[in-house]
């Protein structure tokens, strides 16, 4: 994973992107559900993006201090701007290789795990963060996500695909939690959404930074390759749908 890339991407489309984020707040939604815990008094959460999840977050824990980490200054400046309260702190930092004091009770992520190199270091770092009974919650997307656009991708060209085949899977996942927690669990939900057209879609993915560092394999979409895709969707799906994989991981210091 290009991190320049990554971050050049989601910082040129920060101010447009919770027009265009509806899945990732459902799963943001979906993860908040899953937070037992009610005595939580210090939460560091990462991949903090626009605060659609710090805001939620913020909401069910009104006392708890939260420490928010985005790799992308727009996306802080977006969030701060949202979220305008002394004990949310907003950092720009790369929540991979993070280096921090302190210790939480709940260290969690919205939609950005899956754009790490080494998630299993990053995973042990964590750990390192987390207070005694501390818990780590977060949703990743999966290689399952965007099948459709892969699947009619390929029929087009062999070796092009949306990069999401690249993430990690469930039993890979659940591996890593095994390894640094205890009472792990990995959940799977799969969201589905519609469009009226393939370049809707598209501008979905490049909108919300989904695809990371754009297509694998690289191919120059002109009006004539998008009819064909389009074609190709159609045919494969009788409509313009997307899955979006969405593992929700827990783990228990």
């Amino acid at each position: 994973m290009d991190k320049r890339t990554l971050v050049k991407n989601f910082s040129k489309y920060a101010h447009t992107y919770d027009k265009h984020a509806d899945i990732q707040r459902r799963a943001a939604r979906g993860l908040l559900g899953l937070i037992k815990k009610r005595d939580i008094a210090d939460i560091l959460e990462l991949g903090s993006g626009t605060g659609n999840y710090t805001l939620l977050l913020k909401k069910e824990f009104a006392k708890a201090r939260i420490k928010a980490v985005d790799i992308s200054g727009k996306m802080v400046e977006v969030a701060a701007e949202k979220i305008k309260d002394l004990n949310v702190e907003f950092m720009v930092e790369d929540a991979e290789t993070i280096d921090l004091a302190g210790s939480f009770d709940l260290v969690t992520s919205n939609a950005c795990f899956q754009w790490f190199e080494d998630l299993d270091g990053a995973l042990v770092r964590y750990k390192n963060l987390l207070k005694d009974d501390g818990k780590i919650l977060f949703s990743i997307f999966g290689p399952a996500t965007f099948h459709e656009l892969n699947t009619s991708l390929g029929c087009l060209a062999g070796g092009i695909s949306a990069g999401a085949g690249n993430f990690v899977g469930r039993e890979e996942i659940k591996d890593m939690l095994d390894k640094n927690f205890k009472k792990v669990s990995v959940k799977e939900v799969k969201f589905k959404k519609t469009f009226s057209c393939l370049r809707d879609l598209l501008n979905e993915i490049k909108y919300t930074g989904t695809n990371g560092n754009g297509l694998d394999g690289k191919v120059f979409f002109t009006p004539r390759i998008l009819r064909r895709l389009e074609e190709i969707y159609l045919g494969r799906f009788k409509q313009i749908r997307a899955t979006y994989q969405v593992f929700y991981c827990f783990g228990e210091r």
